[in-house]
């Protein structure tokens, strides 16, 4: 890989003009603060900077880029790539933009290694604290840029909870504080809101709730007909997959969510005590991400993706 630094990634795109803005398949806070943050950065420069549309985009987080998206006729001179960590995350209209990577900004253990150059820190908990030093060294971060990077990294953070938050994590968030940017809202828009409809789904997968490895794994389930019963939408799922680890004794949380039928996508949650590596076990599914938190797409019935689940924690699964 052809790796840079922040500082470098910055100089990179002083140099460049048009340039779009690639978010991945069923964007985050983090892509989506990212691409945002960065956006606003580079037009602060004078510089012609859009993101790609992504149909996928949730209303929580479609706050921070309403008026960032590329009209339909506009051809980049320069892409760049923010939290997507492998080929399968990109969604169908950014598939042909993938050998046309100029830049790749990512956090992933499991990146690829795709793009011209790469801006990649693994040790950040979330690509926004990356983008923020790119972003700093393009020049004044005005409360703009600096509200979308925040919903990068609380979101990626769970609100600086997870065990990947790190002293630089609170540091950048401070800085990002002290633009006066209203975090307050941000907060209570990821965090301390939900809607009925969630509620009604949190009740369902905790009452339906299967325990495995004496009690320290459980599997979540949200099946097409879970949502058609309850009504509910994409906003209604942000981060469903964090409920596994409120669970007393639980330090592996799989959480399957059907897609189409005989599609699901897993999304494992593991302990900081290493028992279960999330990125090896998806790694063996096809997936990839962190080693506390990663993901997978999956085929089959039910029962058959639990299994396949099972057999690829226990070929990775750390014994005490």
């Amino acid at each position: 890989m052809n790796k840079i630094t922040p500082q470098e990634a910055a100089a990179l795109l002083r140099q460049k003009d048009g340039i779009l803005i690639l978010t991945h398949r069923r964007p985050d806070g983090d892509t989506t603060g990212c691409a945002a943050g960065l956006c606003r950065a580079l037009r602060q420069l004078g510089k012609t900077a859009f993101l790609l549309k992504n149909p996928d985009i949730t209303s929580i987080n479609a706050v921070y880029v309403e008026d960032l998206w590329a009209p339909e006729n506009f051809s980049p001179a320069f892409v760049v790539s923010v939290d997507i960590a492998s080929r399968s995350l990109f969604f169908p209209a950014a598939e042909p933009y993938f050998d046309r990577i100029g830049l790749a900004v990512d956090h992933h253990p499991s990146f690829e290694g795709f793009g011209e150059v790469q801006c990649v820190d693994a040790s950040c908990a979330a690509c926004g604290e990356i983008v923020y030093e790119i972003c700093r060294s393009l020049g004044d971060i005005t409360p703009e840029i600096a509200l979308p990077l925040y919903a990068a990294i609380a979101t990626d953070t769970g609100c600086f909870v997870y065990a990947n938050t790190e002293a630089n994590t609170h540091r950048v968030a401070a800085a990002l504080l002290e633009t006066g940017i209203d975090y307050f809202a941000v907060n209570k828009r990821h965090f301390r809101t939900k809607t009925r409809q969630r509620i009604a789904i949190e009740a369902e997968l905790m009452g339906s709730a299967e325990f495995f490895h004496q009690d320290r794994g459980v599997f979540l389930t949200i099946p097409l007909s879970l949502l058609e019963r309850t009504g509910a939408g994409e906003n209604d799922l942000e981060d469903i997959s964090s409920l596994a680890g409120i669970i007393e004794g639980v330090d592996c949380g799989a959480v399957l969510r059907e897609l189409k039928p005989g599609q699901w996508k897993l999304s494992l949650r593991t302990g900081a005590n290493g028992r279960v590596n999330a990125t090896r076990v998806c790694g063996l599914l096809g997936g990839g991400g962190h080693a506390m938190a990663a993901g997978a797409t999956l085929h089959g019935s039910l029962d058959e993706v639990k299994r396949q689940v099972l057999a690829a924690i226990e070929q990775t699964v750390q014994p005490e």
